[in-house]
This record gives C-alpha cells, structure tokens and sequence, in this order.
C-alpha cells in the first residue's frame, strides 16, 4: 500500500487519524470536509477509502478519488479502480493462478534477479476445497485415499505454494467449503497492516464470493486472470457502478421462515432490472434479519445479475464477529467504522444515503409463508389459504392440479386399525411427512427453528400420529451436529422424525412402505392422502404410488402439518391438536419466534461452526501433514506431470490487424464458459483423452478439466471440448468443426493446429450472451492458445469479455439489429480487421470479408461494421488500461 513507504509524500497524508493513543493510524474521508461524503452510498464509500489510501499517481490517481466523491454525477461514466485488501482463490481456480506464479520465479532466476523476490503483493487466500470424486458408495474403499493419489501432484504444489510464497495463505482439505470457509474464518470486516486500519474488501475466483456483502464486506467475483492481476499489485479497473437501494420495511410475519424472505427478495430483485449494478440495502426492516440471513441473500447476486447485495454493517454484525474476535478487536473496529462513517443504524432513517434514481421497496410483511403442490413446485400455495386450496383441489378435473372427486365422496371417512388403535383417514389426511435438508443447508435456521418447534410440540403434550411416516434426512453430517449441540434432536427424535441417513430419500421415492392397513384404507376410500417434505421434488406418486398428492414446505412447516395430521386446515382458526388433558394447542402457541431462533443460531450454532473450524484448521489432518513437498525457491517442475508440467512464460502481444482469418466456429446465443471450457469429466474420445493416453494413463485417471487446470496441453486441448457445444458448422451438438480449408470435419483442437501451421489467424462467429456463467481465466486463455483472435458476436457476458481482452483476444460486437444471419455470413469466409493505431469508448470498426466460397442469398457489401461497446472491459481507454494490459501474461509449453 502506498501509506508503507513515505506517508509524507502521499497526497492524502492530511486525512490521517490516530487510535489507540495513535498506535493505529488511518485515512479518514470525512476530514476531506466535502458534503458529498455523507450523501454517498456505504458501499462506494469502501471504494473511496480504498482510493485514497493506495493513490500512488500510477494506478490510483486523485482523479479516482475526486470521481468517486463525486459519485452522483459520474455514476456509470467515470472509470475508477479498486484495489481489494486481499485475493481468495479455490482450487481448481486457483491453480493456474499459482503455476503462473511458480514460472514467473523461473523467468526472473534465467535473467540474474532473485526468484524469491517473486511473492503476490496482495494477500492471496487459497482454500482447497476439491470436490470428493466417489468410486467406492459402499464400505471396503476410501474415496478419502482415492483423492490423495489422484491429486498428490496437485497437492504437493499447492503445499510448496504455501511453505515458498510469501502472502499466501493456503487452507488445507477437508477444512470446509470456499465461501463458508470464506464466511467463518478469513472475513475480519477490518484488515490491519503495517500500523494502518482499513476495510476488509476481497475479490475471488468463486462465484459464491458476494456471500461477503452480507457481513459488509465488499466483495465479488472475478476471473483468473483479474484475479492474478490483483495478486500482482494491480487494481480493478471499473465503471463507477449504480447503486440501487433497496429498503426493507414492515414487520415479518411470525410463520415466515428465512428461506421464504429469501426468496421473496429474490423474487422481487429479479423482476428489477438491475444487472451489473451494486444493490445496497437499508430501512427499519434490515434489522430483523440475522447475519446468515443476510449472507445469504448476497449469496443470490447471480439470481437477479447485480454485481454486489451489500448490507452496511450494523450491531448485528459486530455480534456475529463475537464468535471469532475478542472485545478489544471488536471496540476497535467499531470506534473505526463509526469515525469513517461505514457503520450505521437501519433504524436511523437520517443516515440513509441519496442512491440511485431506482429505489426498490419491499415490505416483509408480505412474504407470508407458502407451499408447492399438490404436483408441481411452480404451483404456489399460501399457508393461508391451503384449506381453500386444497378443497378447490378436490373439485376441479384432473389436471396440474385437479383431483376431481365427486362431492358426494368428499366428506368419505375410512377407520383403519393401527398397532391396536382406531383411526380414520379423509381426504388431505397426511401419511408421509419428511424433514430433508438438502436444500437448506446454507442457512441452519430452518432447520433450527423446526427443531425449536418440535420441542415446544413436545412441552405442549402435542403427538404425530403413529402411522404417518416420518423421518429426518439431513443433507450433511453438520446439520446433525447442529441440531444436536442446540438441544433440539431428541425432541425431532419423540415426534418420530429420527436420523435416517445422509443422501437423497424421501424427495426421490426412497420412503419405506406405508403401513398395509393404511394403504388399503387410501384405496378403499379412494382418498387423496398426502405427503409433505421440505426437499424439492414432489411429483405426483414419487414419493409413494398411492399418494396423490404432494407438497413442499419449509421443515417447520412439515412438522406442523404432520402435527395436525391434515393439509386441510387454517392454522389461524383450528387448533394442531388437542393434548390428554383435553386443551387445545394452535400453531401460534409453539412457533419459536425469530429472536428466539436467531439467539440460538448466533450463539450455540455458528459459535459450534466457529469452534469446529477453528479446531480442524488449527490441529490439520494427516492427510495433508503427510504430503512431501519439494523444499526450494523455484518449483522443480517435471516435465512428464499431466497436471504441472515445465512451463515457460510468453507475453502476450498487444491486439494485431487481421489478415485472412477463417471461422474456427460458427455458435449461436447462449454460448457458456463450461461450452468454452468444461470444468468436469474427460470424456474418453476427446483430444485431451488422446493426449492423456499418449502418457500411459488409464481412463480411470483421466480426473476432470478444473483438476489439470495446471497443464496447458489437456487444457488448450479441452477449449471447446464440451459435448453440448453447438456448431453451426456440424449441425449438431459435439466438440467438432469444420476445417474449411479441407473440408473436413475434425476435433475443434485438430482444426486449430493445422490452422496454426498454415499461417492463418483464427476468429469465432457467435449470437447472443457469448461467454456467461461461472468465470474461469481458460475461457479466454485456451481459444488464444488455440490461434483466436478475434470473437464477434452479438452481445458478451462483461466479465467474459475482460478476460478476452486480458488475453489479447479482441471481443467484437455487432451493430444494433446486425447479426451473421442478417448479413448474410455462412462462416466459410475470410475476415479481414485493420488495427488503428489507437481505440476510443464505442469505436466502429470495419471487418471486410472477401473469397466467400459460398455466395449467400441476400448481397451482402463488401465489408460490415462492428463496434466496440463497454469502454470499462473492451479496450484500453488510456495509458494506465494499457499498462493493466501488458502486465498480463500467458502459459505455454516450451
């Protein structure tokens, strides 16, 4: 950071401010003594501090600063850059990261300069979260060992990375997922360096990094490429973002559980139309929601396509650090945030900041609690209104969601004997009830509060009824932990949800055989019983063949309905059940409330997480203590590895004219990075499977694409290898082109090196929404190893589209109401592009296309336009674009 070296000569040394009797130092805005400070949104104000404190006249100008101060006018015109407090990367993004780092070293050791000097300038965070590959699903095998043999080489590089680079802190296996691990052990809101208080900001390659905004974090995802970039030193370069306010009001309705806020403020942000805009939140409703709530939402960013869900830090937050931070950590963060006006009080109606023209308002109060069913889960159901619904259910034709029962057999009652006892079965009697937390693990209060529930069920003298089938299937080991250390499983266990297992049941038609008498009372009466889960299939007779109708309910909702033995029922009006003393018991009576819950949650649950981490990652694990590194200074790369062979480093050039280019591929819309380069398995026809073999491999340790991201051979050979992809030059789907000199049709790789031994420069034709999904820095590094260099295309997913540039490969985007069909292209032409010596923001350029060997129906002119939009990720919009530009480097073997 600038401040390190000579705080005198940084322009902003005036804003310095001492705490702790001066001990800690840092850079106050306020004193800047401009009324734009105050107006600003919390979230650009984390960008304003990061501005100032690194504005070093070289990446970071003054100019930054006075444009993010001046926030309300330059919105979505002004480009800033961002430099975050620290890098997190996962494995299998994180790999090509550090190898390029690891050749670095060796680039620097040729030329005479200590390799050692090689280390990221800014702390790097890698977490090893491989996914488990399963070969053994019964006893008698350890997938566990499996992994270790299958990625030694992997981990033996990731554990020199961690005893060799300085700044780089790696997490070994078996420690817990990225963004949990993210969560729960390396967010600290404020980062303390070198005497100065900043902060906390991160940029990471997963797609599950926005999870930080929730704890006030800035934070997002970013590519490999961006992110190695900021690794080095080097800020995100940005378009000064749109903050979108969204204000939270009105109180929660006390059956409403967090997945249904949750969802209810996706919904809402969905139907917004606000993509790559930041979202921040405020007003009086902000509060009620908890941190994992909170996270959780931020979580869902790529829902509704903004850049950012970030949640002010407030009193809630400071008491969910409690768990990792002690009081002296926590009052100075506190005394910190407040001096610089980043903390703040949702119910203080006179510290919310002017946003963004689009306010969006929600109230909570309308996100009442619902269920899906009886078929389908599109069909939505009020909890309020299921007696209607269901009755409505039993009139109407058989359909989605029609039974059609006649209303002289609507009222039909059956008794049935059961273990001695008398009971009687109607229509919407319940006779499955299953609470499955696959789909709530992300947030435990859920789960907790139907735990809660089921403990007040029992206090109340309340009972399920014996021959309802009932079980608890949780997702993961961690639930049963949490469950357990909060108190509440013994009372799911009396109510007769006991632990059946970890994995897929009742949602996927694995439920045990309803009691005889119970089914042959169903199909006497020819009743629609129901099933109720908190999974998320439900179709009609998955769960059991006899049960016609199925519904999804969060899991305290299907202990009340298994309670109350019946859909068919206003929880308002009638009572659950009736205990042998004969009082009545609503559901109102035993619903834990959302304090009661969030107490629990904060301190019994995540402290439990908290401590369990802190203990796995403190104490390791064998199977990490046990892998041998190399001790030294460069790696000492083997040039047989399929996974890090020697590699050597090549800049890659600045954008070129083009000259005579042939299509490499002709795509159409909604062409992905998992299209582009696949993340999963190798199939065994591919070019990569051919290489592999050449190396005496066996097809069982072939692994996956994102494990040998290390190895430019299977990657370059697995750009385009998806057995989805769609060329239009084929017809259909398969990792094919033609090759149009020949005519012949070949492996996409194939195609591209007898271009590459031709001479002829490569471009790819495509439609709509070229490059969207999960970033990877091979989407743009394998087509320019490939040959590509240019990709024109109707529209690019942004972050996609930085990346190309970043590689040298320049993204080109059709005129408004242009696309290949309409110009008449069949691909099989030549592409002729004259480079100007230098680019403007929405620059036209012509691309001439000649020596077509088919002509097209409609004439088409001799040449077309295609601009350049988006000047924050397109092309160099000054000197400094052009210097992040050059600095970016690409692997290849030598």
């Amino acid at each position: 950071m600038a401040h390190t070296s000579s705080v005198k000569a940084h322009p902003y040394s005036n804003l310095i401010e001492g705490l702790k009797d001066g001990q800690i130092k840092f850079f106050n805005p306020q004193k800047l003594d401009d009324p734009r400070y105050d107006k600003l949104p919390l979230s650009i104000r984390v960008l304003l501090e990061a501005a100032i404190r690194n504005c070093d006249g070289f990446y970071t100008k003054e100019e930054d600063v006075e444009n993010i101060l001046d926030w309300q006018q330059q919105q979505n015109k002004a480009e800033v850059v961002f430099t975050p407090a620290r890098v997190l990367l996962q494995d299998f993004t994180g790999i090509p990261a550090m190898v390029d780092l690891a050749a670095m070293r060796d680039a620097v050791a040729k030329h005479g300069v200590d390799p050692s000097l090689v280390n990221p300038k800014c702390p790097t965070d890698l977490v090893v979260d491989h996914s488990l590959q399963i070969d053994y699903s019964r006893p008698g095998g350890s997938n566990q060992e499996m992994e270790l043999s299958r990625n030694k080489e992997r981990l033996q590089f990731f554990k020199w990375c961690s005893n060799t680079f300085k700044n780089v802190n790696v997490v070994p296996p078996d420690v817990g997922a990225v963004h949990q691990v993210n969560l729960e052990h390396l967010s600290r809101v404020v980062q303390v360096t070198d005497g100065f208080i900043y902060p906390d900001s991160v940029v990471g390659t997963d797609s599950h990094t926005t999870m930080v905004n929730g704890l006030g974090i800035l934070g997002w995802g970013v590519g490999g490429i961006e992110s190695e970039a900021v690794m080095l030193g080097q800020p995100v370069p940005l378009a000064l973002p749109q903050v979108v306010g969204c204000k939270l009001v009105g109180s929660i309705n006390p059956l409403t559980t967090s997945i249904d806020i949750v969802l209810g403020i996706t919904k809402h942000l969905r139907q917004a139309a606000i993509a790559g805009r930041f979202v921040e939140f405020f007003g009086p409703g902000v509060s009620q929601l908890s941190a994992p709530d909170r996270t959780t939402i931020a979580n869902m960013c790529p829902e509704y396509n903004a850049t950012v869900s970030f949640f002010p830090i407030d009193q809630v937050t400071l008491k969910h650090f409690k768990k990792t931070s002690d009081q002296e950590k926590l009052d100075l963060m506190e005394s910190y945030l407040k001096a610089v006006k980043i903390f703040r009080s949702y119910e203080d109606p006179s510290e919310d900041p002017q946003y963004s023209e689009q306010v969006i308002e929600i109230n909570l109060s309308s996100m009442v609690p619902q269920v899906s069913g009886p078929k389908r889960p599109q069909d939505r159901v009020a909890v309020s209104s299921m007696k209607e619904d269901f009755q409505s259910c039993l009139d109407e034709k058989v359909g989605f969601k029609g039974f059609h029962i006649s209303k002289e057999k609507q009222d039909i009652r059956i008794p049935f004997l059961h273990c001695g006892e008398e009971y009687q079965l109607v229509h919407g009697s319940v006779v499955i009830a299953s609470v499955i937390s696959c789909t709530n693990n992300c947030n435990p209060s859920a789960m907790l509060t139907a735990g809660l529930l089921a403990k007040k069920a029992v206090e109340a003298g309340l009972v399920v009824r014996p021959y309802i089938q009932t079980s608890l299937a949780p997702g993961v080991g961690m639930v049963t932990h949490y469950l357990n250390t909060s108190g509440v499983l013994p009372y799911f266990s009396q109510l007769g949800f006991e632990v059946i297992g970890y994995g897929c049941a009742t949602c996927v038609g694995n439920t045990s055989p309803l009691p005889e008498p119970v089914v042959d009372a169903i199909k006497q009466g020819d009743l629609v019983a129901c099933g109720v889960l908190s999974g998320n299939r439900h179709f009609e007779g998955r769960l059991c063949a006899c049960v016609r109708a199925n519904y999804l309910a969060s899991p305290p909702l299907v202990v009340a309905y298994a309670l109350a033995g019946t859909v068919a029922i206003n929880f308002e009006q009638e009572p659950l059940g009736v205990t042998s003393e004969g009082k009545e018991v609503y559901l109102r009576d035993i619903w834990p409330s959302r304090e009661e819950v969030r107490e629990t949650e904060e301190d019994t649950i995540i402290s439990s997480i908290f401590k369990d981490l802190r203990q796995r990652i403190e104490k390791g694990n064998m199977f990490w203590s046990n892998i041998e590194c190399p001790d030294s200074v460069v790696f000492p790369w083997d040039h047989k590895s399929t996974y890090i062979p020697d590699l050597t480093v090549k800049e890659v050039p600045a954008p070129q004219s083009i000259e005579n280019a042939h299509v490499l591929l002709f795509l159409g819309n909604n062409v992905t990075t998992d299209h582009i380069s696949p993340a999963g398995s190798i199939a065994r026809v591919s070019a990569a499977a051919k290489y592999l073999l050449s190396k005496r491999l066996t097809p069982r340790e072939f692994n996956s694409y994102g494990a040998r991201r290390g190895n430019d051979a299977v990657m370059t050979r697995g750009t385009f290898a998806s057995i989805k992809l769609q060329n239009r030059f084929i017809g259909k789907a398969g990792p094919k082109t033609l090759h149009i000199p020949s005519g012949q049709t070949v492996d996409v790789f194939e195609a591209a090196e007898r271009y590459q031994k031709e001479g002829i420069p490569l471009i790819i034709l495509a439609g709509k929404d070229y490059g969207s999904g999960n970033s990877r820095d091979w989407v743009a590094k394998g087509p320019y190893l490939l040959g590509v260099r240019a990709v024109i295309a109707e529209s690019f997913e942004k972050l996609h589209k930085n990346q190309l540039v970043g590689m040298g490969i320049m993204p080109l985007q059709f005129l408004p109401e242009q696309n290949a069909d309409s110009l008449g292209l069949s691909g099989k032409e030549k592409f002729t592009l004259a480079m100007p010596d230098s680019l403007s923001p929405r620059q036209q350029l012509t691309v001439k296309v000649g020596n077509r060997q088919q002509q097209p129906k409609n004439k088409l002119p001799s040449g077309f336009s295609s601009s350049l939009s988006d000047s924050d990720v397109c092309v160099p919009a000054d000197q400094r674009r052009e210097v992040l530009r050059r600095h970016r480097h690409v692997r290849q073997r030598d």
